[in-house]
């Protein structure tokens, strides 16, 4: 396939073949600037390529990469990026929910005897019938974050908003349309251009998550047409990892053949793939995908090292029917919803908050343990849980060890960097497995790699550059770890590279 990129699946082998990049000079047909486009899980960025220079384009006023998150309100107002999940906390924070049934219709009931004047069954009563608890009556709004998982799921066709159902496509198009009018605004006021802003490439993960065969392919349609809301009737697609690639051998142009593995470990994917350079050209050798990312490690330092400070594993000794028992304590109920941030507001319900008051009766340790799970969730405070689980990470990058600290539940812990790397040991385990699926698909060995990009914020972990390291020694690079997917994607829609996209 020439010109093009790979299409997206979990092992592709060898795809793209003859992928072929010449960026010594402008091709006639694409005199244009080029866009990159990258809606990420968590975060998204843009930039533009004028054929000279790459241009990374802020999508918030202080930092260029923008929170990937949608929140609509009850007069169905939207915000984006960092505004929406701080609306989303401060609307949230102290709110008691009460959820209530769902009518969903009228049920008649008879007595069984005749009307013998009308010669039907008598009614005895009109009964009105309840759905699940799903009504949170006094809701401000709602909140839409790493919503691009759900792209793949055939099954996931709306979600409903204030009883207003909404498809997905609509629930991604508000970050869209926001990035669209920062690199609006970029061209008018940084690069002094009018453009006809209507093309870009658009990076997208080797493998969706989804739940059937074509899972790829609904993702792609869906986040195709979210595009054309925003006025990029013009499509590309590449897979992030070769947009990466892209970028790199941009940046450093090199004259000799070479072998690179790229490694884009990002918020909520890990994908890799392995190129060939000979001359000019560049050749996709293989592509691999999977899900996991910077949430789930978040997810892990949060289950291992803060449950047990919340509560997770105490006595809950209490009087039943006039019986005194005692059990442990049914964290379980908390978990998911803690280990969630977007939906940890539900556990302001009675339900969840009378186990843990009746834990704060007793005096000790386990009484502190309850009142920080007991504040965490009425002041809605899971998200500065994981922001700090996000600052703590990043300084055990450059540090050994750093302190956990969490003025809103008032908790300070010290984690080291053996500990964070025995908590997130699956998470390396699979992490290895990945790059050498990559490396079967490829059909290539250690020593056949001249060259490995590491990207993406997650790859900045002291744990996974080791294991690239320990395998590909004096071979890693840094590689723009959270705009180099953006800047590749810019430089493939100038030069026209990527795989056109057609509407279904």
């Amino acid at each position: 396939m020439t010109g093009g990129s790979a299409t997206s699946s979990r092992t592709t082998g060898k795809t793209a073949q003859g992928l072929r990049l010449n960026l010594s000079r402008v091709p006639e047909a694409q005199n244009r600037l080029g866009i990159g486009l990258d809606f990420g899980t968590s975060n998204s960025a843009a930039a533009i390529f004028d054929g000279r220079a790459v241009h990374i384009v802020h999508l918030e006023a202080s930092n260029a990469v923008m929170p990937s998150a949608c929140y609509i309100d009850t007069a169905f107002s939207v915000e984006t990026g960092e505004e929406a999940i701080r609306t989303y906390i401060e609307a949230n924070r102290g709110r008691r929910v009460e959820l209530s049934a769902e009518i969903i219709g009228e049920a008649r009931t008879s007595t069984g005897q005749m009307d013998e004047s009308t010669r039907t069954p008598s009614t005895a009563n009109t009964a009105t019938v309840y759905g699940a608890e799903v009504i949170d009556a006094s809701m401000p709004g709602r909140l839409f974050f790493g919503i691009k998982r759900l792209l793949g799921n055939a099954s996931s066709q709306r979600i409903r908003v204030f009883n207003k159902p909404f498809r997905l496509v609509a629930l991604i198009t508000p970050v869209l349309n926001s990035m669209f009018k920062r690199i609006e605004e970029a061209l008018s006021n940084d690069i002094g251009v009018t453009h006809n802003l209507n093309h870009g490439c658009i990076g997208h993960p080797v493998d969706f998550e989804g739940d059937a065969s074509g899972h790829n392919a609904i993702a792609l349609n869906r986040l195709g047409e979210a595009y054309r809301h925003t006025g990029i009737v013009e499509q590309r697609f590449c897979p992030e990892p070769i947009a990466a690639a892209i970028s790199y051998l941009y940046k450093f142009p090199v004259e000799e053949s070479f072998r690179a593995l790229t490694v884009d470990f990002g918020g909520g994917t890990l994908d890799l793939c392995v190129v060939r350079k000979q001359g000019p050209d560049v050749e996709v050798e293989a592509v691999y995908g999977i899900a996991l990312g910077g949430d789930k490690i978040d997810q892990a330092v949060f289950r291992e090292l803060v449950f047990p400070l919340l509560g997770k594993g105490e006595l809950w000794r209490r009087t039943v029917e006039g019986r005194d028992i005692e059990t442990e304590f049914p964290f379980w109920m908390y978990e998911e919803r803690l280990l969630n941030w977007q939906v940890s507001y539900t556990l302001n319900q009675n339900k969840f908050t009378t186990p843990v008051l009746d834990q704060l009766s007793v005096g000790g340790d386990r009484r502190t343990k309850f009142l920080r799970l007991y504040d965490l969730i009425t002041n809605n405070s899971v998200f500065e849980v994981f922001q700090a689980i996000k600052r703590a990470k990043e300084r055990l990058s450059s540090e050994p060890e750093v302190v956990l600290d969490i003025p809103a539940i008032d908790l300070n812990v010290r984690l080291d960097r053996n500990a964070f790397e025995s908590i997130i040991s699956e998470l390396l385990a699979d992490f290895e497995r990945s790059v050498d699926a990559v490396m079967k698909s490829a059909d290539v060995d250690a020593a056949d790699i001249d060259v490995v990009l590491r990207t993406g914020g997650s790859a900045l972990i002291p744990a996974f550059a080791r294991i690239l390291d320990a395998r590909f020694p004096e071979r890693v690079v840094e590689h723009d770890p959270f705009t180099g997917v953006a800047t590749g994607l810019a430089i493939a829609d100038y030069y026209g590279i990527g795989d056109p996209h057609e509407r279904p």
